[in-house]
């Protein structure tokens, strides 16, 4: 089967999705908005169309309803790994990519019944997540690498790139789990297509959509989930709307309410500033100018409050982020294949004392008293614009994907002091990068090669003065699919070698001042950071078979094994004041230590691991595992080796499901391993299982529910580490929720 007709069966597989029911939670607060929602017409919640295949004409919205009809009846064991990726610029399944790539889909995020962005990526091999006490706050890590950049987070098309400096997760992530459809990732530098810097890989959030909302037939509906969580006495509640103007338009809004006190760890003890309180919403909705033309417009917000230091402040944050996608093809001129995304994401957040504190001033080194209503306030402004086309023609018995495109990124981080000025940890200044790149994709019978060359620049301007750096980063991929015997036909193997190029933050190369709590010590600033270059070897295979044991049984498997050495390394490191040189110079004083502190180059950092993903479905239940094994270390330039501090644990996740009374009824559990990094004092190995169940009442009433840590396990997470005291994870949590839907 030729690829373009592998595009073609795989879009119709993944419009069967259709009229899955979406939301998961509910309290009595937001009742009366939803029924206003479902008068109105004008609702709540939207996501990104999945990308058309090549050459494929868009459907109508007639047409997708009479789709979704024949294909909802067709074929429920198709896996996550047979979807389209959202992520993906050529329209291919996880299954058909030449790279590391997990789904996490709309059953599997009502199963989670996730109140994080944390417990929304459970159990993807090769990504681990760091939150501490602020729950609902999320630094993503992939391979081992985290902060600054070096993952692409996006949220419909949006890179999130709020980060503060300081003990703890530095670069937050706000999502909240209801109001979003599926999750696309990406591991390694393989991932450049979607932006400078991703040298770890990408995680795509996509919201939900009214087309994947309503049901065939359908014009408008809504839905209201209600849920509580025993462990912090969470209170959830999602209100969801939607409507379709005719086949050229619709909308979707959702709004979700969380309120959660302060959750106990295994042992039972209540972990101080974990409550929080959160409110969400978006909106989306989507035109179709034309027949093989669809625009996007969407807005995602969210206001979430909680505490830090011991209740010593409260820390408040509001974020919103706008995005236009705009997207034509043409049947007839497969040449055209063009998307343009604009986006803009403002995130601000204040740090207001809740008292006087005495703390040693950043800037003087000396005792002051800041007063209650003190506040140190952190606000950015994310500008960005992201284009390509794909070409795709034949020469021969060679089939052509020729993509090429460019991306634009400004950062302006604008922080204040309760001292006065820039806060010192976080400067201000504004950080600008770009890129372009060109993609060639041949298939010809059992051969793909991929090459891929990408073109990165940076400047980063402060009151201080402006750095700059440019790199070319090449990509080539060699997959092979030559065996056809029985048993072995479906199997792929593939090697790759990729770059990526990571430039240093305004954080990184301009971070200064005094630390002003405990002891007194300086931050260094170094305007000569090299930027870091990611390389990396992968080898993988792919193995795709249906009718194992039965004819509607399908199985799907994922592994990996790479290799990444990141070049330039930039890590904080604690500099002696006696070692000449350095320019670490002390000075005597109360609370003073002779050390300094600055983000400085290391030789490299080598990283190296195992990932395996597996899916079983059939019609009676479905299984799944996967397995993520890694080690890390950096290696300074005079040839010391230390251990990597953003390794998180290996795992391994199992999972088992039934369905019953004609799939109305879903029960399974999960079972997960992890086995802490070498090096990490906080680290220990733990397991922990989970339960989970749904039943599907009605066709307009389900009830989940869900049990994690069923056995109350107290552990950390290693990722944690720099942490001023040691965090625990919540104990075991039980989960009820109750969902209605009405449409018409």
């Amino acid at each position: 089967m030729g690829s373009v007709a592998l595009r073609q069966r795989a879009w119709g597989i993944a419009r069967a999705e259709i009229g899955q029911s979406p939301a998961l939670l509910k309290k009595s607060i937001l009742l009366a908005g939803v029924a206003a929602l479902g008068v109105l017409a004008a609702p709540a919640q939207a996501q990104q169309a999945t990308p058309q295949p090549a050459g494929a004409q868009p459907a109508t919205a007639g047409q997708r309803d009479e789709q979704a009809q024949n294909e909802a009846a067709k074929d429920q064991s198709t896996t996550t790994l047979d979807r389209i990726l959202v992520v993906s610029r050529t329209g291919e399944t996880s299954i058909e990519s030449l790279a590391s790539t997990s789904q996490v889909d709309q059953e599997q995020i009502d199963r989670r019944m996730a109140s994080t962005p944390e417990q929304l990526l459970f159990g993807i091999p090769g990504v681990a997540t760091q939150s501490d006490a602020n729950r609902a706050a999320t630094s993503v890590n992939i391979r081992g690498l985290q902060d600054f950049g070096r993952v692409a987070v996006i949220v419909d098309g949006a890179r999130q790139n709020f980060q503060r400096t300081g003990h703890g997760t530095q670069s937050l992530l706000w999502i909240d789990p209801e109001l979003v459809q599926q999750v696309d990732v990406i591991r390694g530098p393989v991932a450049n297509t979607y932006g400078s810097g991703a040298i770890g890989g990408v995680v795509f959030f996509e919201t939900k959509d009214a087309s994947e909302f309503l049901r065939p037939g359908e014009t408008w509906g809504t839905s209201v989930t209600g849920r509580y969580d025993t462990n912090g006495q969470g209170w959830t509640t999602s209100a969801t709307g939607a409507y379709k103007f005719n086949d050229v338009a619709d909308i979707l809004g959702n709004i979700v309410w969380r309120d959660f006190d302060n959750y106990k760890d295994g042992d039972g003890n209540e972990v101080a500033g974990s409550g929080f309180d959160v409110l969400s919403g978006m909106l989306k909705s989507t035109i179709r100018p034309t027949e093989n033309s669809e625009l996007k417009l969407g807005w995602v917000g969210a206001n979430d409050s909680w505490t830090e230091g011991g209740n010593t402040y409260d820390m408040d944050v509001k974020q919103n982020t706008f995005t236009a996608r705009y997207n034509v093809t043409d049947e007839d001129k497969s040449w055209l294949d063009l998307h343009v995304n604009l986006a803009y994401n403002q995130a601000d957040l204040d740090q207001t004392y809740r008292t006087a504190v005495s703390r040693f001033s950043s800037v003087t080194g000396r005792r002051i008293t800041l007063p209650a209503g003190s506040q140190t306030t952190y606000d950015l402004d994310t500008y960005g614009i992201d284009l390509w086309n794909t070409s795709r023609f034949d020469t021969g018995a060679v089939s052509h994907e020729l993509t090429y495109g460019g991306d634009w990124l400004t950062d302006n981080v604008d922080t204040t002091s309760p001292e006065g000025g820039s806060d010192l940890f976080t400067p201000s200044g504004d950080r600008r990068v770009s890129g372009a790149y060109v993609q060639e994709k041949l298939t010809w019978e059992w051969l793909e090669v991929i090459g891929a060359l990408r073109y990165d620049s940076y400047k980063l301007d402060n009151t201080t003065g402006d750095v700059s750096g440019d790199r070319l980063s090449p990509r080539i991929t060699v997959g092979v699919s030559p065996i056809e015997q029985m048993g072995l036909d479906g199997l792929q193997l593939y090697s790759t070698y990729a770059e990526g190029y990571r430039s240093p933050t305004l954080s990184e190369t301009l971070v200064s001042g005094l630390h002003p709590n405990g002891v007194v010590f300086p931050f260094l600033p170094n305007p000569n950071l090299r930027p870091e270059t990611a390389k990396t070897w992968e080898f993988g295979v792919n193995y795709s078979r249906d009718g194992i044991f039965a004819a509607d049984d399908s199985l799907r498997l994922k592994a990996a094994y790479y290799n990444n050495d990141v070049d330039d390394y930039i890590a904080g490191t604690t500099i002696s004041a006696f070692i000449p040189g350095d320019n670490c110079v002390f000075r005597p004083g109360p609370g003073v230590i002779p050390v300094c502190y600055q983000y400085q180059n290391y030789a490299n950092a080598e990283i190296r691991g195992f990932e395996f993903e597996g899916v079983y479905d059939a019609g009676w239940g479905f299984a799944g595992l996967s397995v993520s094994v890694i080690d890390g270390h950096t290696l300074s330039y005079t040839g010391v080796t230390e251990d990597l501090a953003t390794i998180p644990s290996s795992q391994v996740t199992g999972q088992l499901g039934f369905r019953f009374l004609e799939d109305k009824l879903t029960i399974g559990g999960e079972v997960q391993y992890n086995g802490a990094p070498e090096g990490n004092a906080n680290a220990e190995d733990y397991t922990l299982v989970n339960a989970f169940a749904t039943y599907q009442a009605t066709e307009n009433f389900k009830v989940d529910f869900r049990a994690d840590n069923i056995f109350d396990v107290n552990y950390t997470n290693p990722l944690n580490a720099s942490t001023t005291t040691v965090i625990y994870e919540p104990g075991v949590t039980l989960k009820l929720a109750a969902t209605m839907r009405f449409g018409g």
